[in-house]
């Protein structure tokens, strides 16, 4: 295999590529390498593919994708009780977001869309952190909504262990032993933003439901959303408008990663237009390693003459950093 400072090719982006993991994940270990090839092109070149066969629960999905419209369609004031907190769990109103630390679009307005964030809860006692820690703690559930809870723990579950399947690939894509990022994945930090872009047929210039950015972490796993909006911001400059495929789901690169392999596999920005069809819903999963993982540059994305572009860090300094210094809600969160 080729290492990663294989020159790029830049072909201008008519479709994303597409992994059928269908056999690999059936047991079929003679499809890793193959699939390795094309993760690697596609992370390198893209930064987001599709996902073929993936085995998972459609019927977990739609009930996710349901109870996602339904908590959005509570009052606001039964909304805002549940207002984000500093570990990143909780109702985030419209107009509440705006990435400040782009390189690529000065967002000068804020964001249009609604999200509630659930992570996975993971107790400050057991890990030995101070209390009060970012991003440790639990979740807070809408008690006038039951229903809402298993629905979208069922899903997160779901699309965690499916990420985790994904790690051989994503090792072997980058030269590495398959079982390299295994450890990194042990007692692991996913996210989901279960979110609303409400129509909004007169969006001004430069006003989004969600502004051009990069994802924080690993890899993001998205579900087809019910409206088109995704756009991704190709190597020449233009917006690439992300089809919907009702049987693939979209995945894409983080900038953990990114950085992890020195930026040979890309973190590639992306927006969602202001909605002009109606009421947009979508359901991402935020797939990470443990917070206390420790990226330094990996040894197969490095040499002579490209050196380390990173001080190592861990996820959960790279995150703080990321929210802290990317969304207004967050600042009074800030810790230095």
């Amino acid at each position: 295999m080729a290492t990663a400072e294989t020159a790029s090719t830049h072909q201008p982006l008519t479709e994303l590529p597409s992994l059928d993991v269908g056999d690999y994940l059936a047991g079929d270990k003679s499809r890793l390498e193959p699939l390795a090839e094309q993760l690697r092109y596609a992370a390198s070149e893209i930064g987001f593919f599709t996902l073929k066969n993936s085995g998972i629960d459609e019927a977990k999905v739609e009930r996710a994708a349901t109870a996602t419209r339904d908590f959005h369609a509570l009052p606001m004031e039964a909304k805002l009780k549940l207002k984000i907190d500093q570990n990143q769990r909780g109702y985030v109103p419209p107009r509440a977001t705006l990435v400040k630390h782009s390189t690529y679009n000065e967002n000068t307005k804020f964001d249009s869309n609604e999200t509630f964030v659930v992570s996975t809860e993971l107790d400050e006692e057991k890990f030995g952190v101070s209390p009060g820690t970012h991003f440790y703690g639990h979740n807070r559930w809408p008690q006038e909504f039951p229903e809402f809870r298993p629905a979208i723990e069922t899903y997160m579950n779901m699309m965690t262990a499916l990420g985790k399947s994904l790690l051989p690939i994503y090792a072997r894509a980058l030269g590495l032993d398959e079982d390299f990022f295994a450890p990194h994945f042990e007692n692991n930090y996913t996210y989901g933003r279960f979110a609303h872009y409400p129509p909004n047929p007169n969006a001004g210039e430069n006003e989004f439901g969600l502004g051009p950015h990069a994802d924080t972490g690993f890899m993001t796993l998205l579900p087809p959303a019910n409206v088109q909006g995704l756009e991704i911001l190709t190597s020449d400059g233009s917006w690439f408008r992300v089809p919907l495929l009702d049987d693939e789901l979209h995945i894409n690169i983080g900038m953990f990663l990114s950085r992890w392999t020195n930026d040979f596999f890309k973190a590639t920005p992306h927006r969602v237009i202001a909605n002009l069809e109606g009421d947009r819903y979508t359901i991402p999963c935020f797939v990470n390693t443990a917070l206390t993982a420790r990226m330094e540059c990996l040894p197969t994305c490095t040499g002579p003459d490209n050196p380390a572009k990173y001080e190592p860090e861990t996820y959960w300094e790279f995150f703080n950093w990321y929210m802290t210094n990317s969304y207004p809600q967050y600042e009074e969160f800030h810790k230095d």
